[in-house]
């Protein structure tokens, strides 16, 4: 699997929610576009390429993961964006071990 191809499907089984409203759909799939920005802002590292050859979210398998965690954080705590101050030390270890965006 890599991170462009994790669905709202996947992530309401990681949720383990039974049921999923078309309201939870909507959300979910808004968490999940967060939660890629996110990632994508942290490191540096673009969502999308045009040279096939370019690194991606995909190039690292450890960012699915952090799509799950985030999004999982943002449905319990029903918040539109992420904490910084408050970020998961294991999703801050795997996004620090990326980022190109040192300044």
């Amino acid at each position: 699997m890599k991170v462009s191809e994790i669905t709202a499907k996947d992530i309401a089984n990681y949720l383990r929610l039974s049921e999923v409203s078309s309201e939870d759909e909507k959300d979910i799939n808004l968490f999940l576009n967060i939660a890629k920005n996110y990632i994508e802002n942290y490191t540096g590292i673009p969502q999308k390429s045009e040279n096939v050859k370019d690194e991606t979210l995909d190039t690292y398998s450890d960012f699915i993961i952090v799509v799950y965690v985030l999004c999982q954080d943002m449905y319990d705590n029903r918040r539109m964006y992420v904490d910084g101050k408050n970020i998961n030390n294991t999703i801050k270890t795997i996004l620090d071990m990326h980022t190109r965006n040192n300044l």
